[in-house]
């Protein structure tokens, strides 16, 4: 049969409105809307008949809707408000019936159940494009800033703000701050605690405030970019983690601030910069903070960077010059055996670990003081190398002297690793304009 031809069938079904019948026909002639390619082919048909031209009557098919398409956009643009946005995807719930009747158009004429475009596919298109017209945004079907969905039954339209990202790099310049925020094991994060006649009372082990730490990096800089955002809530990603007690220095470690919910996206991220700076009064800083996509959460996560440690390191006995430069030469290069450290076995998989040593040097501050600095393979636990952690770390210093030995203080002066593919454009954000 010809176009023509099935073209007939279908109208030979029941009054179609142009779009629809030019949705079944839309794998023909590229170019074309399916409300012109319709058109084209009922107008061919009275042609071909000899016959007067009639327009299209109510559609049995879409019930209308596809009259709606500009009023379904303009709802989507009330919808989405004040929301900032630079891309957008459409979506439908079609009502069973419509989805019945799109069913039957071809099941009735003998095409095939899956000629041309689906009624849910032709106006997610034709909505979205009268909303990019409106918006002056672009559609983007992988990961969009914002998805419109189009409720026909209900008559409106629900909106959906999709996260937005901001990568940077941290310095943590006191000692006794955690890289998120650390709910009390004791409450479980409640601040309270049961008494014997059935009431509550604070917590003793966290004062009641439910954390075991009274700030984080976390808190010193997501409320910040959250607040700038106007998000609901923010998420704080970071390459790695320092312990507590260590400092980190240098050019600081990678992170990325997840925002919830935004509903603005283009801020300044020099003056974002300076807003968590202030914040922070001193005790964590940030830098070359960008707007980044989604990808770049995973980047940072999966970063195997390797690490450059300063320590400061106590001796529980006078430990000889020479003894203590052999040691540092038997680590240097060396190949490191690690069951998981006692310090972390109750909230880490047991398990031996093998790193490596790139570089480790240092001196004797006096005989059971010395300074250290080590360059090692991401995941080493470098206190575990010092002190043995009861002999679960081979080799180790303390195992090489004989004498035990304790990291007093800890810097991490550098996290480094495939730093280039931080600029990849697939994980950055072009500012707009």
């Amino acid at each position: 049969m010809s176009i023509l031809d099935d073209a007939r069938a279908v109208l030979d079904d029941g009054p179609v409105c142009d779009p629809c019948l030019g949705r079944v026909f839309a794998d023909r002639s590229f170019g074309l809307t399916n409300r012109a390619r319709g058109r084209a082919l009922r107008t061919t048909i009275a042609l071909d008949a000899d016959e007067p031209f009639e327009k299209a009557e109510e559609c049995w098919v879409c019930e209308g809707e596809c009259e709606r398409f500009d009023e379904w956009a303009e709802r989507a643009v009330d919808a989405l408000g004040d929301v900032e946005f630079e891309t957008y995807q459409v979506g439908t719930r079609v009502p069973p019936l419509i989805e019945e009747n799109d069913r039957l158009l071809r099941e009735e004429s003998d095409l095939p159940t899956d000629a041309g475009e689906s009624f849910k596919s032709a106006l997610n298109r034709e909505v979205g494009k009268r909303l990019g017209e409106r918006t002056g945004t672009e559609v983007d079907f992988e990961r969009p800033d914002v998805l419109a969905l189009v409720n026909l039954d209900r008559g409106d339209v629900d909106v959906q703000v999709n996260p937005a990202f901001v990568y940077g790099r941290y310095r943590k310049l006191e000692r006794g701050i955690p890289q998120t925020e650390w709910p009390c094991r004791e409450c479980g994060g409640s601040g309270k605690q049961f008494v014997a006649d059935g009431g509550e009372e604070p917590c003793d082990y966290c004062g009641g405030s439910g954390y075991l730490y009274d700030e984080s990096v976390e808190e010193l800089t997501a409320p910040v970019v959250e607040e700038a955002m106007d998000g609901s809530e923010s998420v704080f990603h970071g390459a790695g983690r320092e312990d507590v007690d260590a400092t980190m220095q240098g050019t600081g470690r990678p992170f990325v601030i997840e925002v919830k919910q935004p509903q603005r996206r283009a801020v300044d991220t020099e003056e974002l910069e300076t807003g968590i700076n202030e914040f922070a009064d001193g005790s964590v800083e940030v830098e070359e903070l960008r707007r980044a996509t989604h990808e770049m959460v995973e980047r940072v996560k999966e970063l195997d960077a390797h690490k450059t440690y300063a320590m400061a390191i106590e001796f529980a006995e006078p430990i000889d010059e020479q003894a203590f430069a052999d040691a540092l030469a038997e680590l240097d290069g060396a190949t490191i055996e690690q069951d998981t450290p006692q310090r972390v076995d109750h909230r880490r998989a047991s398990r031996t670990r093998v790193r490596d040593v790139y570089e480790i040097e240092g001196e004797l501050d006096d005989a059971r003081h010395a300074s250290v600095e080590l360059r090692g393979a991401g995941g080493l636990y470098v206190k575990e190398l010092v002190s043995s952690d009861e002999g679960r770390t081979e080799p180790s210093l303390a195992g090489l002297l004989g004498v035990d030995s304790e990291v007093t203080a800890l810097d991490v002066i550098a996290v480094e690793g495939e730093d280039e593919a931080f600029a990849d454009p697939a994980y950055l954000v072009e500012p707009s304009g």
